[in-house]
Parts: C-alpha cells; sequence; structure tokens
C-alpha cells in the first residue's frame, strides 16, 4: 500500500511517501521545509498568521506530491505548537482546504509512540532503548524494548528554548546556563518518570540530533545514509555543541551540512541533546533519520 505520513512540529514540515507491507517500509520520496509554525508561541500562546501562511505553502507542494505518485492514504500529525496555540483551529482549516483531510493534533504520549515505532524498526542495538526526539518545541523521553514501556513529553525544544533564553548572537554565558538550567529541570523529571537511566542503548531523532551527528562525523554535506544509526560519543556531543554556541547564525549558516532554516535554534538543540547524555549517564548516542514519520506510515498499513 502506498500512504503519505506528514509530521508537522514547531519547526518543520516533513513528508514520507512510502510503499508498506507489513514491516517493510520502501521510501518513495521524503521532504523536509522549514516553516517555524511554532514561531513565538512561548510567548503568545497563538500561531501567527505568517506561520500559518508559511506552512500553507509548504503543504500545498506535497498535496501536488500525493496526488501526482497515486497515495492510497494520507495522515498528517499535528504536534507541539499547534497544541499548544489558541487559535489551532485557523491552523486546522487551513490543513482541510490544502490536503483534504483533517490534521490530527496528537497528544505527547502518541508523538512519543510513533517516534519510537519508527526509531526502533531495524535497529540492532541491545534493548532497552532510552530514546529522544528533540524537537522545536518538545523532547519526548521513550523507553522500551519491542514496544513502548514509558513515556512522557517535556516542553523544551530547540526554537522554545532559543526564543526563550538564548537571545545573543553567540549567546552569552548567562543565557547559556538560563537554558541549561531549565533543561535540566525538564530531562531530570523526564528520566525519573520513564526510568531512563536503566536503559542499555540512548536513540536520538530529528534534525539537531541528525545535524550534530554530521558535524561530529565531519561530513562534507548532509548525508542521511552515513547519519543514520551512527554511533555518536558523548565528547564530539559535547564539543560540537560548545562549537555551536560559539558560533553566531552567520556562521552556522555556512557550515556545509546545515540547514539554513536551522542554523538560529541549532544550538539549543545540541545542549538539550548534551544534556540528556550527561543527565542519563550515556556516554553515546546512536543518530537515527526513522522517526516519527515512519511511526505514521507502518500504522497507516
Amino acid at each position: 500500500m502506498r500512504v503519505a505520513a506528514i509530521d508537522c512540529g514547531t519547526n518543520s514540515i516533513r513528508l514520507l511517501i512510502a510503499d508498506v507491507s507489513g514491516t517493510a517500509l520502501s521510501d518513495i520520496s521524503r521532504r523536509m521545509e522549514i516553516v517555524r509554525l511554532g514561531e513565538g508561541v512561548d510567548r503568545t500562546g497563538r500561531l501567527a498568521p505568517e506561520a500559518i501562511a508559511r506552512t500553507r505553502q509548504a503543504l500545498l507542494g506535497y498535496a501536488a506530491e500525493i496526488a501526482e505518485l497515486g497515495v492510497e492514504r494520507v495522515r498528517m500529525c499535528a504536534t507541539s505548537a499547534s497544541r499548544d496555540a489558541s487559535n489551532a483551529e485557523e491552523f486546522r482549516d487551513m490543513v482541510r482546504q490544502v490536503l483534504g483531510t483533517d490534521p490530527e493534533v496528537i497528544t505527547g504520549d502518541e508523538e512519543a509512540r510513533l517516534s519510537f515505532t519508527g526509531a526502533v524498526a531495524g535497529l540492532t542495538a541491545e534493548a532497552p532503548y532510552l530514546v529522544v526526539d528533540i524537537g522545536g518545541g518538545s523532547t519526548e523521553f521513550v523507553v522500551g524494548d519491542a514496544q513502548v514501556r514509558h513515556a512522557i513529553s517535556m516542553d523544551i525544544g530547540c526554537v522554545r528554548l532559543t526564543e526563550r533564553h538564548l537571545h545573543s548572537d553567540p549567546p552569552t554565558p548567562a543565557e547559556v546556563a538560563a537554558a541549561e538550567a531549565d533543561i535540566k529541570k525538564a530531562v531530570d523529571t523526564a528520566l525519573r518518570t520513564v526510568s531512563g537511566r536503566g536503559t542499555a542503548t540512548l536513540v536520538g531523532l530529528a534534525g539537531s540530533v541528525t545535524t550534530v551527528a554530521a558535524l561530529a562525523l565531519r561530513l562534507p554535506s548532509y548525508e542521511a545514509k552515513r547519519i543514520h544509526h551512527a554511533t555518536i560519543a558523548y565528547d564530539d556531543v559535547a564539543k560540537v555543541t560548545a562549537e555551536l554556541l560559539g558560533a553566531t547564525v552567520a556562521d552556522r549558516r555556512d557550515l556545509p551540512v546545515m540547514h539554513p532554516g536551522r542554523a538560529d535554534v541549532i544550538g539549543a538543540g545540541a545542549l538539550i541533546l548534551r544534556i540528556i547524555m550527561e543527565r542519563a549517564g550515556k556516554n553515546a548516542v546512536v543518530a537515527s533519520e526513522h522517526d516519527i514519520l515512519d511511526g505514521i506510515a507502518y500504522g497507516l498499513s
């Protein structure tokens, strides 16, 4: 069955079109656009009209590709920003008009379950896993083996933390310290709730993690195949994090693996990953290119 999965988060909107047969998933197309739907939501509690317009433009392109490739079933999941916004109905109306179907504004628990399903399919590392999905508005912490055992979503993400704390370019030591305190409090709560410290393997998902992995691997360009299931040591994550937080947005944007729409928030994303590793006592993280999109696609077959 040919299916389309759309994940609309705080920072990006992504599309996966795939053929699914049982537990086998064959990619036809993967696309990602930075639309920053959650811009300002932490401060205003509302989705900005410009953010909805950017998302609409990206979704128009996705809808055209879905029609062209003969997709049989479509599911769009909207996550952190559209959970938090008081005007989320405006966003849902726009999606209905463009895509012809309602977006599902999923809970943090459902987001965690879908991310875990996508991440562990085909993973050969030792279980149980602690899967962390570092998004723009929230980070999901999921513990499981063949299935989810515990999950929690925390309101720490690269966009939210940047808007809340990292205002200078580059951020000042005081701003970084404030972000660190915020992150540590949330991470400790999450790890205690899901029993994350007793797991065998840490798996990291989403653009912040894969970009840090690409930088740690010193890739000349972004190569998903080399990043997928690469094991990145804590020392390398810490080094990349320090370099990103010490660089200007312009300097980050010049890095060959950096998506230009991620350059202003990657410092916060890397910081979240580094602190998770510290607080969970993990000396390495396995980066995964498979995540909530894959989980959505599996569920459609």
